[in-house]
């Protein structure tokens, strides 16, 4: 079956589609001895695609990847501001894969990675609305500020279910509280937390549906087991 030929790039691993494209205009690659233009389509079963006159590799297998983000890392592939980026902490894996969903550059802990579309995307559906866990450290905790969270708050217009809050440490106006929430607006447990009138000092998000952050060292990685990919996004 004919496929756009940035697409058939991108499914062996070897870039994204946007690179894909780059690489297609400046001629680099060729399909049946003829070179490739942008818009052009291929059979990858039966054509024959070079990439600078070699070969392309064989197709990369879906790759799940569960990472303990360091704080100081974007979430992003590349960075135009020259941050460090938290793609370059499992570049090890040898395929391209692509963060699901997002950890802001001062939070850390859990954050998945996938070479497969379709289960990100089935993830980070609105509809699918997967647990997300957090350890926050937050200063100005008042009893009313902890009441506020039982209470409907909106963001963006968007009204949000009412998260679980636990508080597990308070000392003064400080305190270690455990927020649970479903979906994954911008920076929503930061936002949740001003909404109630207190400061986020740490934010690590611990568990995202089944998956525990448990005791993975901060920068390292491990690939998800079968049970784990099913689960995660088995429908409720």
């Amino acid at each position: 079956m004919k496929e756009r030929i940035q697409k058939i790039l991108s499914a062996h691993g070897i870039c994204s589609r946007r690179k894909a494209e780059e690489w297609i205009a400046a001629g680099r690659v060729r399909c049946n001895g003829v070179v490739c233009g942008l818009g052009d389509t291929a059979d990858p079963d039966t054509d024959s695609l070079l990439l600078d006159g070699k070969p392309l590799p064989a197709p990369a297998g879906n790759v799940y990847i569960l990472l303990n983000k360091p704080r100081g890392y974007v979430t992003t592939l590349s960075d135009e501001k020259g941050r460090r980026c938290a793609a370059d902490l499992v570049a090890g894996c040898g395929v391209r894969v692509y963060p699901v969903g997002r950890l802001d550059m001062d939070s850390e802990g859990l954050l998945l990675f996938t070479n497969d579309g379709a289960f990100a995307n089935r993830l980070m559906h609105p509809s699918h609305q997967v647990e997300k866990e957090y350890l926050v450290r937050v200063a100005g905790c008042t009893d009313a500020g902890l009441a506020a969270f039982q209470k409907p708050m909106e963001l963006d217009g968007y009204r949000l279910r009412i998260p679980k809050v636990q508080v597990l440490k308070r000392e003064g106006e400080g305190a270690l509280l455990s927020i649970t929430i479903h979906e994954g607006r911008n920076r929503q447990v930061r936002r949740m937390c001003a909404l109630a009138g207190m400061n986020v000092l740490r934010l690590r998000r611990v568990r995202e549906g089944n998956l525990h952050l448990g005791d993975l060292p901060t920068g390292r990685w491990r690939y998800l087991n079968k049970a784990e990919q099913i689960e995660l996004t088995k429908e409720d």
